[in-house]
């Protein structure tokens, strides 16, 4: 396997990889923007968030789609700048998290619950598996129209999600149920029958991508590494990410370029304070399920 090597250096929280239009699509949490870096490192500030941005997508007419956090909104970017696709407030427990857009141009939100930080500062760790445990969360669904819908809920810390080329599974990371759970889809968007795609025992499951084999690669927020798990919920490959993994996406010239958002932790008292956030690829063999 090729050695890992540095995309981009010098951010505070990379979140939410995008290959799009020959560029890796990124936002930064604490620099309250959306980025997109060429595969030669040239990284272009593409647009300012203000309430913090995370989730990226992309609409069937090509408009972006990009989560506001802190306010809760799902904005969309036309030619006059950022509007409000969608109100998440209703649906989203605490600040909202990342997004997957199907070809329909149907919207999923995945929301922390709870305030992550402040329960970590409070009472440790250890608080973030004890059960009952903290409030878990709803998975939101999007319409095209901007109406907003509930499609799952009871989620323990809803993160990262996929959705298969036929459109027929939604599998979404839990990173405190330390699993990636499955979804049957219907033609109308809506989602049942959960079940386990992987359990992962130890680690926390954040952003997810997934391969041409139906493998997916899973990035663990709390170790420096990115795991490749196949459909039965085998690891079947590991790169050393050196920093703790938030975020992976398949791309590049050829889709097997695996791009991987790094950092020393998610805490925002560091995080928002220190540019050691980076973005880090290696070449692996099985490219990207579907170009988006």
């Amino acid at each position: 396997m090729s050695q890992v090597s540095v995309l981009v250096g010098g951010l505070y929280f990379p979140e939410s990889l995008r290959w799009h239009r020959e560029r890796l699509w990124f936002s930064d949490f604490y620099d309250h923007a959306v980025h997109a870096v060429s595969l030669d490192g040239t990284d272009e500030r593409v647009l300012e968030v203000p309430n913090q941005p995370s989730g990226l997508g992309w609409l069937p007419d090509g408009r972006l789609l990009v989560v506001s956090m802190t306010d809760r909104r799902l904005l969309r970017l036309e030619a006059g700048g950022l509007v409000e696709h969608a109100d998440l407030s209703a649906v989203t427990g605490y600040w909202a998290n990342d997004l997957v857009v199907d070809e329909a141009g149907r919207s999923y939100v995945t929301s922390f619950g709870f305030d992550l930080d402040g329960l970590i500062d409070s009472e440790g760790p250890v608080a973030l598996y004890a059960e009952p445990g903290p409030p878990r969360s709803a998975l939101a669904v999007v319409e095209p129209d901007g109406a907003v819908g509930v499609a799952a809920e009871g989620l323990r810390f809803g993160n990262g999600m996929v959705i298969t080329p036929d459109g027929s599974t939604l599998v979404v990371a839990e990173s405190l149920g330390q699993c990636l759970t499955r979804f049957e889809r219907a033609a109308d968007g809506s989602l049942s029958n959960p079940t386990t795609f992987a359990a992962l025992p130890g680690r926390a499951p954040d952003g997810i991508c997934l391969d041409a084999e139906g493998c997916i690669w899973v990035a663990n927020a709390i170790a420096p590494e990115c795991l490749r798990v196949t459909a039965e919920g085998e690891i079947v490959q590991r790169v050393d990410t050196v920093m703790a993994s938030f975020c992976c996406a398949l791309g590049g010239e050829k889709g097997s370029t695996l791009f991987v958002a790094t950092a020393t932790t998610s805490h925002h008292a560091i995080a928002s304070v220190e540019r050691r956030g980076r973005i880090v690829t290696i070449e692996v063999e099985v490219p990207g399920a579907a170009a988006s």
